[in-house]
């Protein structure tokens, strides 16, 4: 199986889904494409197989991937503090792949209902789902 974890800033919900997708599904092929140089080295410290940085990454591996996986904005253009670009919201929502996303409402995205919930409980709700879509897809942790 092949996820992809795409995140900007700093990182931190990318490092966050990196390790703990390491921890749940470690026979997985984790691919961690940063917006910014900072957001791929924090997801290359958590563990990923794969890491690159950028827009032509965003592009290329969305193609590849059975699960893609960051908080919403990045399916959203100018989000991330305009880190994501049209290209790159275009290739994830293009994507086949199932795209698992983390409503975090500071990219000018309110998404009703997820306001008192902690990014833990969202991190937490990911994984469980990337691990259900594993199952389903009959990927087994045996390389």
């Amino acid at each position: 199986m092949n996820i992809l974890i795409v995140d900007g800033q700093g990182g931190g919900v990318g490092k966050s889904l990196v390790a703990r997708l390491k921890e749940a599904l470690p026979g997985a092929r984790i691919c961690a494409v940063g917006t910014n140089s900072i957001a791929s080295s924090a997801m290359k410290k958590a563990g990923a197989d794969i890491v690159a940085t950028g827009e032509n990454a965003v592009k290329v591996n969305s193609r590849k991937a059975d699960v893609i996986a960051g908080p919403v904005g990045i399916v959203a253009a100018d989000s991330l503090y305009g880190e994501i670009t049209g290209a790159m919201a275009e290739a994830i929502g293009q994507s086949d792949a199932v795209k698992v996303l983390l409503p975090f409402n500071n990219c000018g995205i309110f998404i009703a209902g997820c306001d008192d919930v902690t990014p833990g409980i969202l991190l937490e709700k990911a994984v469980k789902k990337i691990v259900e879509i594993a199952g389903e897809s009959g990927f087994s942790e045996k390389k």
